[in-house]
């Protein structure tokens, strides 16, 4: 890797000679300006406005501007002799535990690379009091015209420093937050970290540049002289009319996302108008028709069950009533009475007044059939 700058690190009375170099690098797409109607380059060219001619870089120099518009030139040698001690070192003023770093404040992020076989003894001892020490160096130094302040921690085998913004370039968060007055539940709080707990972590080796890839894909395709594929449309966001609804349908798809873990009380919500990003949707089955059918088929089968009762109490009085003789009709229609009852009596009230008519009924018969022929044998 090239170094962009070369110094020392100033660790108390002991000098370490290192390179700089960068840490990151940025892969995102470059493009250029040019005309549309020919496809020719735009470019910017420096031309001089008071004689209107385009100047080299040679005869191009700095100038702060005044407020009134007035330009004060300033020269390399200006520059040179300013009280800047850590104009070719990074000077280490202080150790802190790294958690008392703002994130904010953090920038651009370089390695230190020991320079030459001397450096390497004491750039080691840097490097292993820092991890012994759990904590971090602040440094001061100076780049590209300017001191900057860094953080000093080991990645690896490595020492590598962060920019840092100078705390009064941090801006306060005045006007950000929302109005007072808003008051979270617990339920709700528990439902966020349920779905924290769902999401769980991730490897971020295993994120990437989407954007990039596909940007990548339309310049391909296009200067293979093909058509650049389409984005597929994804069903916009419905409007979230409640937050508890939202966070449960939230976690619920998480769950289902990773596999269907265990269902939870929140399976039980719903969502009015959420729509969940590769989610199928739910739908309960609906219990009204199925409780109408199996309402109706029970009471069919209890009518049918009733009849054929009455039917069968009917023939057995009738069938008890012709077997007997005509002077034991009373005691004939009692035991007849007494016979249909044990046999109907699990069937409806109709179905016992039907069997007991029906039985007199064939009692009454039976005697008029009978009384002749005793006539006539005396």
């Amino acid at each position: 890797m090239r170094s962009i700058w070369n110094g020392a690190i100033s660790f108390g009375l002991v000098s370490i000679p290192i390179k700089l170099v960068n840490a990151t690098e940025s892969h995102a797409v470059s493009f250029r300006q040019i005309h549309t109607e020919d496809g020719g380059r735009i470019r910017y060219r420096k031309v001089c406005e008071l004689e209107d001619r385009e100047v080299t870089q040679a005869e191009i120099g700095k100038a702060y501007e005044d407020a009134d518009g007035s330009m004060v030139p300033i020269t390399d040698e200006d520059l040179s002799h300013l009280p800047i001690p850590t104009a070719r070192t990074i000077e280490i003023v202080a150790f802190v535990p790294e958690e008392r770093i703002d994130p904010l404040q953090m920038g651009a992020a370089y390695y230190l690379a020991a320079s030459g076989a001397p450096a390497a003894k004491p750039y080691t001892l840097l490097r292993e009091a820092l991890k012994r020490s759990n904590r971090v160096a602040i440094a001061k130094f100076a780049l590209r015209g300017r001191e900057r302040l860094g953080m000093l921690r080991v990645v690896g085998d490595a020492i590598a420093m962060h920019g840092l913004l100078w705390p009064d370039e941090v801006r306060a968060p005045e006007g950000v937050a929302p109005d007072a007055g808003v008051t979270v539940r617990d339920q709700e709080l528990d439902l966020a970290d349920a779905l924290m707990d769902t999401l769980g972590e991730i490897d971020l080796a295993d994120l990437h540049d989407e954007y990039r890839e596909a940007l990548e894909e339309v310049i391909a395709a296009k200067s293979a002289g093909e058509t650049p594929p389409e984005a597929r449309e994804e069903a916009a966001p419905g409007k979230v009319l409640d937050l508890m609804a939202a966070l449960e349908s939230s976690v619920r798809a998480a769950r289902e996302s990773r596999g269907g873990e265990e269902d939870a009380p929140a399976e039980e919500a719903e969502v009015r108008s959420l729509r969940e990003r590769g989610t199928p949707s739910r739908q309960t089955p609906k219990e009204t028709g199925g409780k109408k059918s199996t309402s109706a088929a029970a009471k069919k089968t209890a009518a049918k069950k009733t009849a054929g009762r009455t039917a069968a109490g009917k023939k057995a009085g009738e069938k008890a009533a012709a077997k007997e003789p005509a002077k034991k009709t009373a005691g004939t229609g009692t035991a007849t009475k007494s016979t249909t009852k044990s046999t109907t009596k699990s069937t409806t009230a109709k179905g016992a007044a039907t069997t007991k008519t029906a039985t007199r009924s064939a009692a009454a018969k039976s005697t008029a059939k009978k009384a002749p022929s005793r006539k006539r044998s005396a």
